[in-house]
Formats: structure tokens, C-alpha cells, sequence
């Protein structure tokens, strides 16, 4: 039997769906994939805990269920993904891992590595694939797939992105997402990718670098998010950024390691784990 195959007979469909609420239809198209990416990203939190300690979290699909499914815990790009993935196998959509270099703020595409899992995902009877990702930390995130099409804006529930072709040396074109910032009126870079498969011991490999790597983003610095209807609410190291819907943008000081706690459970919905500090000190 196949490893995706197996995933698809051992992954509980329903206990995934209960942990994002969705309610709507089962099927293999494109409505069910808009909705239920939508309600995964509102749902299970973006967080680092885990790296934070210098642990690779484990991408085995019983321990992405019993951690961001049964328990009160997120995950980063790897995580929730790979559930993500199981979960479209499950209900019958075609799926294949993406590697991508993150390029916010970067000059060039190829000064980063290749560190994010994105999702190419094929609808049955659909010729049209669609760039899936429930999984990048950023505010200009996709909150629901958009089709895999060059120079076409897509509006993904009040937010707009879009894919262009960018010139590089490789074989194989290479594509570019973006997200439109209301503040600046501009479209901003946000991850590149080629449509090459990655497979399970590739990410197995990059995620161990990015989890335990002392010179790694995520094992510095605390980095929550949680994404709702209203708002995106980030919350990096002690700095609180609360972005509204309109492009406002509010940002605080968290003071101190008790209202960092209270701010995780509460605002981010997730349970620390025993013993571990949140900020340097």
C-alpha cells in the first residue's frame, strides 16, 4: 500500500473537521476546498513552541492529530500542512508538496532557501490546480486557495493576492505569490516556488534545520498567530500587532512572562507547555 494511501485509510476526516467546525459538504471540489481552507486558518493557530525549545516537531500524521487536532496546540508551516494534506487525500483532492523560499523582505529570490511547504492541490474533473497554504505566518497569507493562473488577482476572503512569473536560471518556470498591502497600496512578495515535488523525507529534513537550528527564525523568538473574520493578531517575542480587516494597525508591548501566558491561552487559544518560558530572562 502506498504512503498516501494509508494516510488517506488512517486519517480520522471527521475529528479533523470537527477541530475547524466545518459543517458544509464532503465533496471534491472547489467549494468544499475554499471552505475548509478557510476554516482550518481561522481555527488552529499559527505557533513555534516547539522550536522554541530546539525541538523539530514531529510530522507523523498521528502526532499532528494528537497535537493540533485533540489538543490545544498549533503548529508551523510543516505541521499544518502536512495535516492539511491528509486531510484533502481524505475527502478524495489530488495533492502535491511544494518547496518554497519565503522572500518578505528579501532583495533577492535567490538569497533565500527553499523552507516553506506549500500545496499544488487537483480538484477531480477540474483541469485548473490550485495553490493551497493554511500554513505561512505571515499577514499576507492566503486565507483560501486561488488558482494556479499568472497575473490574475484573486479576492480570498477580503484579501487579495497573485501569482506572477518571475525570470530565473532553472528549467522550470518559476512562480511568485503576492500580497496586496492596503497601507502602502502596493503588491508585496511573499513566497516563490517551482512546481517540483517534495516529498516526505525532504521536509523531514528541513524541518528538523528550521526546529532546532540556533540560527533559525523560530528558535529565537516567540511567533504566535491567529487569524479570525476581524483580524490578524501576531504576536512576536513581546511585541502584540493587531491588524484589522481596513489595514489598521495596532501594536503593544506585552509586559512580562505572566501576561504573555495569559495573552497565549486566551487571545491564541493554546496551552503552553509545562515548565516553558515564553520570553528571555
Amino acid at each position: 500500500m502506498s504512503d498516501t494511501l494509508q494516510l488517506t485509510v488512517d486519517f480520522d476526516v471527521d475529528a479533523y473537521l470537527r477541530r475547524i467546525g466545518w459543517e458544509g459538504e464532503r465533496r471534491a471540489d472547489s467549494a468544499t476546498l475554499r471552505g475548509v481552507h478557510l476554516a482550518h486558518v481561522r481555527s488552529i493557530p499559527f505557533e513555534n513552541l516547539d522550536a522554541l525549545r530546539r525541538t523539530a516537531p514531529s510530522l507523523d500524521p498521528v502526532d499532528l492529530m494528537a497535537k493540533l487536532v485533540h489538543g490545544r496546540r498549533g503548529g508551523y508551516c510543516y505541521e499544518h500542512n502536512t495535516l492539511f494534506a491528509c486531510a484533502l487525500e481524505a475527502l478524495g483532492f489530488g495533492v502535491t508538496r511544494l518547496a518554497a523560499r519565503v522572500v518578505v523582505g528579501a532583495d533577492r529570490i535567490e538569497s533565500r532557501p527553499r523552507t516553506h511547504l506549500a500545496l499544488l492541490v487537483e480538484v477531480p474533473g477540474d483541469p485548473q490546480p490550485y495553490l493551497a497554504d493554511v500554513g505561512f505566518g505571515a499577514v499576507g497569507a492566503l486565507l483560501e486557495p486561488v488558482p494556479l493562473a499568472a497575473g490574475v488577482e484573486f479576492r480570498d476572503a477580503g484579501r487579495r493576492h497573485r501569482l506572477v512569473h518571475v525570470p530565473h536560471d532553472g528549467p522550470l518556470e518559476m512562480w511568485l505569490l503576492q500580497a496586496y498591502e492596503q497601507v502602502k497600496g502596493d503588491w508585496a512578495d511573499q513566497y516563490a516556488f517551482t512546481l517540483e515535488p517534495f516529498e516526505k523525507p525532504d521536509f523531514e529534513v528541513i524541518n528538523w534545520h528550521i526546529g532546532t537550528n540556533p540560527r533559525s527564525p523560530f528558535t529565537q523568538r516567540l511567533y504566535i498567530q491567529r487569524v479570525t473574520p476581524e483580524r490578524h493578531l501576531l504576536l512576536h517575542g513581546p511585541l502584540l500587532t493587531d491588524t484589522r480587516v481596513d489595514g489598521t494597525v495596532v501594536e503593544r508591548e506585552v509586559t512580562g512572562e505572566a501576561e504573555t501566558r495569559r495573552l497565549v491561552k486566551e487571545e491564541f487559544g493554546i496551552d503552553v507547555p509545562e515548565g516553558m518560558r515564553l520570553l528571555p530572562g
